[in-house]
């Protein structure tokens, strides 16, 4: 018993399973602790605990079919209970090392996936035959990727484990009921996951995690040879990059695994020192001290200041500069990699030892505070006695003196994290000046908010505000700057790290006075969310906004970083993506960096990629609750839905502000159910997935809304269905729906989701655009639509011109475009292929349906007063004009609008 004293002691979860082990169990117990056990070890007693279990070959095919045995889910459990058991009290006892403990915790994971693939491979093959290689001839296996801890032999004692799955040849298998390859596999995938990962009475063995793998979230759960080498050589990112510096084969096809990590290294290790990965590697280190800032970590041992991610990026940023022309940097293991840099003199050895020391001190915190409750968590506890517990459990007779050696390894951590970064101090407030500074600053100092800070915020005012007025003073309108940005720096005073962040970088200190002096929609903005003034730092990255691409790979690196089932923090992180991401939109808007068109061009990217973001949540937080649907051939759908953007987002014409208006479609079987533990009927799913991607993009949060969404475009409207099957959208257009939803449909294409059903949406919408139609009914009907709007929506005092609605607007020119496809469709059917306004011009001009000249006034017009509604938009104005503005451009439109649709 003395050998368990501590844990029983320290660890609630460990007293609490003692008590409910037989005798025999707890001599079991006993006896296990006292030697380590290595690899072959773990496989071998993962295969003893297997042992009487069923065979795949006893259970009857419908029940194989059903999915995975529940005796091996239960007996996969209890026998983790029980070495998570045995790990913890040989680490309280100090019976292993950090390195062992982390170690077994990953031969134990390397065991477990490797039986659970063994037995999913087993039950598909029952299924579907054996699959065979399409080139080869030869049976193929799967291989698992160990990414991460799990890839490093890190675990701690809660790790989720990072996988990638993958197999060698393409191709079919040999059974009555044959598969692809790529389909076998995944359903080899998916049991594994249901063998490890879902919770249920017994437990879990453990959270798997695939968001690693290819495209990520939404995507195939499986990818070939070809499709891996391919995708890093074509799309691999940085960060990417830095995963891969751990990976390593940790399941199944060994030999061929090894073939593959060869075929991959290039892509991670350059044949030279990388001095082309130092920009990445600032962002990844910015990101790291962004979250460090916007979010209140200090008490995470991990994510939070001084913690161990930053020690692991300072080992990793080394690798991957100098690990192609230095192979002993390619380990993976921290431990082994941090000498080497002393020994290369790249950091000193005294940095060496002290984040060696740091290492495994955090790492002893982190399994400690794991081993209280079970529980995946690197925070500090708050609980007194639960503070004791870790205190004692880590050597100290008190939480202070604990706290305060955390405290000292956690600042030296910091620093050396921080060593690279140079921080501009600012000068000493100067006291007679402050006496002369406007009002509206004294005012601010004099204030409540003010004068409740504590004493380190307000010496961080005190420098800050005489930088403040000198900018604001040198500004060609000092007054209004001014008046601008006091509001930002009032709603920043409880978090002062922003405070530091102008103080300490000048140039965005600079380019915010210059900014919200130019625009009130960009002062607001960045006053109610001051978490974007991060964007200011970088001029660069402010004044050039990423290709949909780079978003897409931005956000889906982010949303990685979070786990899966902390739905408020990925619902933060896709706000602040957003509306950063705009920020650099509107301010090269305003410096002129970008022309319209690109504008335009960049807020609609930055929508497309939050939308696919969003369903590829939604889409898999449903998913583990119900299962997957199916087509009507059976296949599963992955999602076998897509989201339509019609208006503005269709028409690639976002504006600042603009709302999006979506369909949604799917290709479900409409008689069928979702394959999960809790089976919903095709349609419930679709529209519950419809509902949660509206709740995660319009939900209030602190910060803000993503969008606001209009749905009313769906076939019958607000009355319609939510989620409308391919087919019945199909026969909604051709036999029940108005001509303004003919016109609406010009502008709509599928901007997230599946591609197979976005091809079948194009090939709809082109055979209903593509329909012989009366020129003269279809030119009265959109007329009398027009003049309906123009009732409605135009400004009765004929004064006033609205940028839209008043003739010779935006909308004359929307609704001649329109008009115009509707009618010359059926025998141009190139007009199908654009669903923006510019480009359909361009189409009429060159197939001649427009005269050239009233095409390329139309353009010019557009483009005009397009131009002139963003800027309105940035300034916070009404979107009127003056009676004499671009007045050409709107005559312009009116004759052409009357010459083509009045006149005949």
């Amino acid at each position: 018993m003395e050998l368990l004293k501590n844990a029983l002691a320290w660890s609630p979860w460990f007293a609490q399973q003692y008590e409910l082990l037989t005798p025999v169990q707890r001599e079991a117990l006993l006896a296990s602790l006292l030697l380590a056990r290595s690899a072959a070890d773990w496989q071998a007693l993962a295969q003893a605990q297997i042992a009487d279990l069923p065979s795949a070959e006893s259970r009857p095919l419908p029940e194989l079919a059903r999915g995975v045995d529940p005796r091996w889910q239960a007996r996969l459990r209890q026998w983790r209970r029980v070495e998570q058991m045995r790990l913890i009290a040989r680490d309280m006892s100090r019976l292993s090392t950090m390195p062992e403990l982390t170690a077994e915790l990953s031969y134990f994971a390397d065991a477990a996936v490797g039986v659970a693939l063994a037995q999913a491979h087993q039950e598909v093959a029952l299924l579907h035959g054996q699959p065979i290689g399409g080139d080869s001839g030869k049976s193929q296996a799967m291989l698992v990727i160990g990414m991460g801890k799990l890839g490093g032999y890190e675990l701690n004692l809660s790790s989720d484990i990072d996988l990638i799955f993958s197999y060698e040849e393409e191709g079919e298998t040999d059974g009555r009921r044959s598969i692809s390859n790529q389909e076998f596999f995944s359903k080899v995938g998916q049991r594994i996951i249901t063998l490890l990962d879902p919770i249920t009475a017994d437990g879990f063995v453990f959270r798997v995690d695939m968001r690693l793998r290819p495209w990520g979230d939404g995507s195939a759960l499986v990818a070939g040879f070809d499709a891996l080498e391919s995708y890093y050589e074509r799309h691999g990112r940085e960060w990417e990059r830095y995963a891969f510096i751990k990976a390593r084969i940790c399941a199944g096809d060994l030999a061929a695994g090894e073939r593959l990590m060869k075929s991959l290294k290039p892509f991670v290790y350059r044949r030279y020192i990388d001095f082309g990965v130092f920009e990445s590697l600032r962002e990844m280190k910015s990101m790291i001290a962004r979250e460090v800032r916007r979010l209140d970590r200090e008490d995470n041992i991990k994510l939070g200041s001084g913690g161990i991610r930053e020690i692991e990026f300072i080992a990793q940023a080394f690798q991957l500069i100098r690990g192609g022309v230095d192979t002993p940097l390619q380990t993976r293991e921290l431990l082994t990699v941090l000498p080497l840099l002393a020994e290369r003199e790249l950091l000193p050895q005294a940095a060496v030892d002290e984040l060696t020391a740091a290492y495994y001190f955090l790492r002893d915190c982190e399994h400690r505070i794991q081993a209280l409750y079970d529980q995946q968590t690197q925070t500090l506890p708050s609980a007194a006695s639960d503070r004791q517990r870790l205190a004692e459990a880590m050597g100290y007779a008190d939480w202070p003196m604990f706290s305060a050696a955390l405290a000292a390894h956690r600042a030296v951590v910091s620093s050396y994290f921080q060593d690279v970064i140079v921080s501009s101090e600012a000068e000493p407030a100067d006291e007679a000046a402050m006496d002369a500074w406007p009002e509206a600053v004294q005012a601010l100092i004099d204030s409540r908010a003010s004068q409740q800070l504590g004493s380190t915020s307000r010496a961080r005012l005190k420098r800050l505000l005489p930088l403040l007025v000198t900018q604001c003073q040198a500004h060609e309108r000092p007054e209004l700057a001014l008046s601008r940005v006091l509001p930002l720096i009032e709603a920043t005073l409880r978090r002062s790290a922003y405070l530091m962040l102008l103080i300490e970088n000048p140039e965005a200190l600079s380019r915010l006075v210059d900014l919200c002096a130019v625009s009130p929609w960009i002062a607001e903005a960045l006053a109610r969310h001051p978490v974007l003034l991060d964007e200011l730092l970088n001029a660069a990255t402010l004044f050039a906004p990423p290709s949909a691409e780079v978003l897409a790979t931005d956000l889906r690196s982010q949303l990685m970083r979070i786990p899966e089932d902390d739905l408020e923090r990925q619902m933060d992180v896709l706000r602040i993506f957003q509306k950063g991401h705009v920020l650099r939109v509107a301010a090269s808007d305003l410096k002129g960096t970008l022309p319209l068109m690109k504008i335009s061009d960049a807020l609609t990217w930055i929508a497309e990629v939050v939308l696919q973001e969003v369903l590829n949540l939604c889409w898999h937080q449903l998913v583990a609750k119900h299962g997957r649907p199916h087509r009507v051939d059976g296949s599963d759908c992955e999602p076998g839905f897509i989201i339509v953007g019609y208006g503005k987002l269709g028409g690639i014409e976002l504006g600042y502000g603009s709302d999006l208006d979506l369909v949604f479609i799917h290709d479900g079987d409409p008689s069928g159910e979702t394959n999960g533990a809790k089976p919903l009927d095709t349609a419930s799913f679709y529209a519950r997935l419809g509902q949660k991607i509206i709740h995660m993009m319009t939900t209030a949060m602190a910060t803000g809304l993503l969008y606001d969404v209009d749905m009313r475009l769906r076939p019958s409207g607000a009355s319609g269905l939510l989620v409308t099957s391919l087919d019945g959208f199909a026969k909604y257009q051709a036999e029940h729906a108005w001509t303004w939803e003919h016109q609406a449909l010009v502008r709509a294409r599928v901007v997230a989701g599946d591609q197979a059903l976005a091809e079948g949406f194009a090939g709809v919408r082109e055979a209903l655009l593509r329909r012989t139609r009366d020129a003269a009914s279809l030119r009265i009907e959109v007329v009398e639509m027009r003049q309906k709007m123009r009732d409605h929506l135009a400004p009765k005092d004929l004064s006033e011109v609205d940028l839209k609605h008043s003739p010779g607007g935006l909308v004359d020119i929307e609704f001649l475009v329109q008009y115009l496809a509707l009618a010359h469709a059926h025998a141009h059917p190139e007009i199908c292929q654009w669903p923006d306004n510019m480009r359909l011009l361009e189409t009429f001009m060159t197939t001649g349906i427009l005269p050239a000249a009233d095409a390329q006034q139309l353009m010019e017009a557009y483009i005009s007063l397009r131009a002139r509604g963003h800027r309105q938009a940035l300034a916070n104005e009404k979107q009127l004009l003056a009676a004499d503005e671009l007045r050409s451009e709107r005559e312009a439109v009116r004759r052409i609008w009357y010459d083509t649709m009045e006149s005949l």
